[in-house]
């Protein structure tokens, strides 16, 4: 199995602690925080225009670590860009740390693109301190004692959601439409041991937060 671990940004140490012996592409700044820890990433891309030329010289004599630079002025965003070779090295699951930071429009993005893995049929989720945010087609089971936070939102990907079914919630659904534009997914909570999502129709974006 290859799971793959994208880091972006810097993020709180103690989550990145957990990505060692896992593959990992270092996303331009986010080689800050790996160097902090001295983790070598197996791969490193980006444009590397906000990282220092010291911590890149460091990672650029490292014969094991290929490097792929590409020009500031390109079609992708360098997370893009990650995670399109994390799906090319047939990873078995993909990670994504540091994707939420103060740029909402990169935040955004970054979200909108899980659906490249989720046509890929790879498990693939964003995760920073307080969310793990992930796509939903068709159906999947959640644990309570494994949810990341207290919280579960369902947000529309697509359009429209249709024939949405929560069991085991705090406010269950049963063959719902859930548009998008609308909050009537936000800050529901799972109430069972066990919780089940289920749709027909659409994409969702589950997201699980704590305060």
């Amino acid at each position: 199995m290859l799971q793959v671990e994208i880091l972006i940004e810097k993020i709180w140490q103690h989550i990145v602690r957990r990505i060692v012996g896992q593959n990992i592409i270092a996303v331009d700044k986010g080689l800050e925080v790996l160097y902090q820890l001295s983790i070598i990433p197996n791969y490193i891309v980006g444009d590397f225009d906000s990282i220092s030329t010291k911590i890149l010289k460091f990672y650029q004599d490292k014969p094991q670590v290929i490097f792929y630079k590409y020009n500031s002025e390109k079609d992708n965003t360098d997370t893009d860009i990650a995670l399109k070779l994390a799906i090319q090295l047939n990873s078995s699951a993909i990670t994504i740390m540091g994707a939420l930071g103060k740029r909402m429009d990169h935040a955004l993005s970054n979200i909108h693109i899980l659906n490249d893995a989720l046509v890929a049929k790879i498990p693939c989720q964003i995760v920073d301190t307080y969310n793990k945010i992930y796509l939903v087609k068709n159906k999947i089971t959640l644990y309570k004692n494994r949810t990341y936070g207290k919280y579960i939102s369902l947000i529309p990907l697509t359009s429209i959601v249709e024939g949405l079914t929560l069991i085991g919630f705090k406010y269950p659904l049963k063959e719902a439409s859930l548009s998008f534009g609308k909050s009537l997914g936000v800050s529901n909570e799972i109430v069972e041991d066990v919780a089940h999502i289920q749709l027909k129709e659409g994409i969702l974006i589950v997201i699980e937060s704590r305060d």
